[in-house]
């Protein structure tokens, strides 16, 4: 009894020594975002002879933000609304960002905003902005001076206009005369590397002369393009998945399978082709219930809660609530992804593969941020709705795996999902995590992927 008296202290002093910490780390990088902000601006004005807005700076009216006409308002449900023109389909709609791209509170930005107020982070209530580009503006090919400008990173800019608005897209198995497609979408950071090195090398003789085998690099990440103008949205992601794999590769009835920010474009893609998806594999699907009223902001504390412990909550706060010590983590890492790899492979007399670290640097800060904010953080609604669309209109099989150990995504958020579409299968892989749940189980995941497919033909 006295042993567990200790023990229950010991996690207590624990538990406040990391709040206290916490408290103190994240007010210095509160007002370390603060002063890059300055730092940026300036950097940016002598590179590139502009000002670069950011979320963190409002205009004198407090309408609209200066990049491309950006909206700056909260809207109801955690979000904004603003008319835009898609680059996958040249057409007007009414799209949604997440309003904790600009309002993101806490104490230290109230004390900065009285040194930098033109920088500071407020609250500014906006109707739904208008965004209509100019016919004579050509989309930004060239990386900004803090992005990598290497040919794996770039190699869109370089191709003829048609293929360079196309996502980049890794096919395997029977690519001539395939009885059912299969499309794959990576997760946050990640890029279609996390499938073709791992399960589509697991896969047996049988499988890949009956499918073909489609891993897709999203928006921003890996081989595909990375616009600097893109908000990255929902909408953004889902019809590029449309316009370059189900259009560009005659893709009609298919399985699905999505990992982690993947599992939320695959639940809005399975909603729009509700006839056409056969089976639905996500894999730690990040969905947060709850929050009603300020879902995206509830959201973004559960993802990134500011403690620095366990280490990915660290990390996920860094990237979650700082535009600007996030955007210099990626000038550090991804810019330098060449030289990060090399070390890598010479440290470890390249034993180890490292398709997951180019991965994880293969992209650009704009395309995280705003991913991150606009489509794991405010779109709680749309996930609740999509879910309802799974449960009651559409008839494929569902299955969920999660990794028992999974610090990044809960558990938790698997559970919800089930409790939300009740025929869902969910396995509970016990002592594996956000990525050990595939990568170094991709034989036996494989078979798991096959079997499940078999068993919704059999449907």
């Amino acid at each position: 009894m006295k042993l567990m008296g200790r023990m229950g202290l010991l996690a207590v002093a624990g538990r406040a020594l990391n709040a206290v910490v916490s408290v103190i780390v994240f007010s210095f990088l509160d007002l370390l975002d603060a002063v890059l902000c300055f730092v940026y601006k300036l950097a940016d004005f002598a590179v590139d002879r502009e000002w670069k807005p950011c979320y963190c700076s409002i205009s004198s009216s407090g309408d609209i933000f200066a990049r491309g006409g950006r909206g700056r308002g909260r809207g109801r449900g955690g979000r904004s609304n603003v008319l835009r023109l898609c680059p996958a389909t040249n057409c007007l709609h009414l799209d949604s960002i997440s309003d904790t791209l600009h309002f993101r509170p806490y104490l230290v930005s109230d004390l900065a905003s009285i040194i930098f107020k033109k920088y500071a982070v407020r609250n500014v209530p906006t109707p739904a902005i208008l965004e209509i580009p100019s016919r004579k503006t050509k989309h930004r090919a060239a990386p900004r001076w803090s992005d990598c400008d290497c040919h794996t990173c770039n190699s869109w800019s370089t191709c003829g206009e048609s293929q360079s608005r196309n996502l980049y897209v890794r096919a395997e198995g029977n690519l001539l005369k395939a009885e059912e497609d299969v499309v794959f979408i990576h997760g946050f950071i990640s890029s279609s590397g996390f499938w073709t090195e791992t399960v589509f090398e697991e896969f047996s003789e049988a499988a890949r002369s009956r499918y073909r085998l489609l891993a897709v690099d999203l928006l921003g990440f890996g081989r595909s393009p990375k616009p600097d103008e893109s908000l990255y949205t929902m909408t953004e992601h889902v019809e590029m998945i449309e316009r370059s794999v189900l259009r560009q590769h005659g893709v009609r009835r298919f399985h699905i399978v999505a990992h982690s920010l993947g599992s939320v474009l695959a639940l809005a893609l399975a909603a729009r082709h509700p006839d056409s998806v056969i089976s639905l594999t996500l894999l730690a699907p990040p969905y947060f219930p709850g929050g009603e009223g300020d879902g995206a902001q509830a959201v973004m504390r559960r993802v990134a809660p500011r403690r620095v412990w366990p280490p990915m909550a660290f990390a996920a706060s860094m990237a979650c609530w700082y535009e600007h010590v996030s955007r210099t983590i990626c000038l550090v890492i991804c810019r330098q992804h060449r030289l990060w790899n090399y070390i890598f492979r010479l440290l470890t007399l390249n034993r180890i593969r490292t398709f997951l670290i180019e991965g994880f640097m293969c992209h650009t800060h704009n395309a995280a941020w705003h991913t991150l904010h606009n489509v794991i953080c405010g779109n709680t609604e749309k996930m609740d709705r999509d879910l309802d669309a799974l449960r009651d209109q559409l008839k494929c099989h569902v299955t969920i795996f999660h990794g028992e150990n999974d610090e990044l995504v809960p558990v938790e958020c698997s559970y919800a999902v089930q409790s939300k579409v009740p025929r869902a299968h969910l396995k509970v892989i016990r002592g594996k995590d956000h990525i050990t749940m595939v990568v170094g189980r991709q034989n036996t995941f494989a078979a798991e992927l096959e079997q499940i497919w078999k068993n919704a033909k059999g449907d």
